[in-house]
This record gives C-alpha cells, sequence and structure tokens, in this order.
C-alpha cells in the first residue's frame, strides 16, 4: 500500500492484516480487542490499542452528547510494532484503567462521536506517560509520534469506547480515507464487543443461579453415599439447563433427580428453577415416580423453555435395596456390579420428554441386594 496517494489517483482504503477477520469470531472481550489491534499492527500503524469505557462495561448510563468533564476508559488491548521497547507491557498494563479529563482528544471523540485526527499525542496523555514511566528511556520511544488518530466505538448513537493508532516520524500521516477504513473497521468491532459484553453478562448470571442450586459436594444417607460434579461443556463453557438434585424422603429413601432444559443462558436456567422447584414440591406429596413424572410433564406444558426438556429420576430405597427409576428421554444411568462390570440400566421404558402432554412413564424397579455404583449424568457426557 502506498503511503501518498499517486499524482491525479484518489487514495486507496487500507487493507489490514488478516486478523481483522477473526473479529467477532470469539464471545470474549480481551480476545475481540486483540484482534482489533493484530489487525491494525504493524502494517497500518506502529502501535494501536483499543479502550472501553468503565460505565458502559458496568452497564450504566451512556454519557450525554455534551463533553463529559472526563471520562473512565479501560485498556482493552495495545499491541506495539516491531520496534517496541523491551518488557513495554509492564509499562502499559492491559486492564488498566485510566481518567481522561476533558479537552482530550478521548473525551472529544466520545462526545462527538467523531474521529480525531492529530499530528502527534496529546499533551495530557504526554505528561502522565512521562510521569508513570519516572524517566524510562522505553517511554521516549513509545511517545515519539508523528500522527496520532483517536476513533470512537459507538454503537447506536452510544459511546462505548474508542480505539488509538499512532504512527512514528518515519511513516507518513494518516489520511482521511485511511481513519475512514478504521471507522469501518470500528463498527465491526464494535458489534462484536457488545455481543461479547452481553455473552459475559448472561453467563455470569447463569453461574449465580447455577452456584446457588448446587447441592453440597457429598452427601450420606442411610444405605447410600452421594457425590457429584457440574462442568460447563461446550463452546466457551456456555451454561446450559443441566441440572439435578437430591431429595431425602422418609423411610430411609432418597430421590436423585438429573435434567436438562433446552437452551443456553438465564432462559434455560430458569426454565431449570422452575423443574427442579416442582420436583421438590411433587415429592413432598410422597407420590409414586411415574406419578411424579405425569405431573412434570404436564407442569413442563405451561412453563415457558421447558417443553422438550428431559429428566431422570431415581428413588432408591436403603432398607428394601430396591432403586426405581423413570425417565422422561434422559440418557439412561449407567451401573457397575461389585465385579466391576458397568452398563446401562435397562430401563422399561425411556419416556418422552417432558412438556409433550402425551408421554407415558413407567418405572423400572431394580432389585440391588449388594453394594453397586449408580451415575446418573446429563447428555453433554455422551
Amino acid at each position: 500500500m502506498d503511503d501518498e496517494p499517486a499524482t491525479g489517483r484518489a487514495p486507496r482504503r487500507p487493507v489490514f492484516s488478516p486478523a481483522a477477520d477473526a473479529i467477532g469470531s470469539e464471545l470474549d472481550l480481551r480476545l475481540t480487542g486483540s484482534h482489533v489491534v493484530d489487525a491494525l499492527t504493524p502494517g497500518f500503524c506502529d502501535a494501536a490499542s483499543v479502550y472501553l469505557l468503565e460505565r458502559w462495561l458496568l452497564e450504566e448510563n451512556a454519557y450525554a452528547s455534551a463533553e463529559p468533564p472526563q471520562i473512565e476508559a479501560r485498556r482493552l488491548a495495545l499491541r506495539i510494532g516491531t520496534d517496541a521497547p523491551e518488557d513495554w507491557e509492564g509499562l502499559l498494563p492491559v486492564g488498566e484503567v485510566i481518567v481522561f479529563p476533558r479537552g482530550t482528544p478521548y473525551t472529544r471523540a466520545i462526545a462527538t462521536l467523531e474521529t480525531q485526527l492529530l499530528d502527534t499525542v496529546d499533551a495530557h496523555t504526554s505528561a502522565r506517560l512521562s510521569t508513570s514511566g519516572g524517566g524510562d528511556a522505553r517511554m521516549d520511544v513509545l511517545l515519539c509520534t508523528a500522527s496520532f488518530l483517536v476513533v470512537p466505538l459507538h454503537l447506536r448513537g452510544i459511546a462505548v469506547g474508542f480505539i488509538a493508532c499512532t504512527r512514528g516520524p518515519d511513516r507518513a500521516p494518516f489520511l482521511p480515507v485511511e481513519a475512514e477504513a478504521v471507522e469501518s473497521l470500528a463498527a465491526r468491532a464494535c458489534v462484536a464487543l457488545d455481543n461479547a459484553r452481553r455473552y459475559e453478562r448472561e453467563r455470569r448470571t447463569a453461574l449465580a443461579i447455577r452456584r446457588s442450586l448446587l447441592p453440597a459436594t457429598e452427601q450420606v444417607f442411610e444405605g447410600c453415599r452421594i457425590a457429584h460434579g457440574y462442568l460447563p461443556a461446550g463452546h466457551d463453557n456456555i451454561i446450559g439447563g443441566d441440572w439435578f438434585d437430591v431429595l431425602p424422603r422418609s423411610g430411609g429413601r432418597v430421590s436423585l433427580i438429573v435434567g436438562d432444559a433446552m437452551g443456553h443462558g438465564p432462559e434455560s436456567a430458569v426454565a431449570m428453577i422452575q423443574l427442579r422447584t416442582a420436583v421438590r414440591t411433587l415429592a413432598g406429596l410422597d407420590i409414586s415416580p411415574a406419578e411424579m413424572m405425569h405431573r412434570l410433564d404436564a407442569l413442563a406444558c405451561d412453563t415457558p423453555g421447558a417443553s422438550f426438556a428431559t429428566c431422570m429420576y431415581a428413588e432408591w430405597d436403603a432398607r428394601r435395596r430396591v432403586c426405581t427409576f423413570v425417565g422422561a428421554g434422559h440418557p439412561p444411568p449407567l451401573i457397575r456390579d461389585p465385579g466391576g462390570r458397568t452398563g446401562p440400566v435397562a430401563l422399561t421404558s425411556p419416556g418422552l420428554p417432558l412438556g409433550l402432554g402425551m408421554g407415558t412413564y413407567e418405572p423400572t424397579v431394580l432389585h440391588v441386594p449388594d453394594p453397586v455404583l449408580l451415575l446418573l449424568y446429563s447428555d453433554g457426557l455422551v
């Protein structure tokens, strides 16, 4: 790419590195920020950084159109080209929150949602870096710029942060057409960053729900010892609707339940909560396992997100040495006998998933005279 257009020819838009194609491929804020700076450096500029507003990350109200007295922004990503000083990451750490006062190109970009093009780094940033560097010669290298570009990140008229690019004195200054190209890149990046932020918010919500519902790690009841584990599986450990519960019953009985509500995130977590609560309520009625599954099926018909949920219910009677199973489209339990042989429990009927209103749930009664190991699991293990 020519730094300056030939006479009589319009300047060409820059072509960023292949890293630009990866923007939006990950539901991760830091990875998205890294893809942005990798797309820009070193081919387009000598250094690039991405900053996100703290109040946007915290989901507070956006700034008004007037220039704010100051902004607090977190450094999400930073890359310096081949002439980077040694250990520059320690000088400008990712994750650092910086306060930018009124009158800087950053606050102007946030207030106006317009790109700021300057000949050099602004005086405030230069003074701040010089002070934080404590006379470190490496900081002088970073401050040696001849062209400085600040491009706002905004979505639906709301500022969420900015991209900063610098070029040293040995390169031509940024052209307006190049600034427009970065604006296009910023628009793509902003959508990806917003998706990543929303995903992280949903993930935190689902994790909080999950933690509040997990039973004790290990429980001991009459004639049995119960241990469990929960590990999200799949892309980026997305939280799904898998759930389980352990319910002590009267007469030396214990109920074990594993279920799976379709989907991921808060909606499936809410469906999971409703199903789990229903099982606890129905267990208190002391009805048969088959009747419990019939009632759970009827409840799922009227519960958003619960249709096609699967469930495996096992009731262990320690005094009779009997375990009764009822399934609703769920993978069968595995059992290991005293001889070490492992296999699925032969269910009378696998049953239909919940919420269809036409399931036939038949119990399977298994006599267990000797100690065995029983495993209930969700389909993520298969």
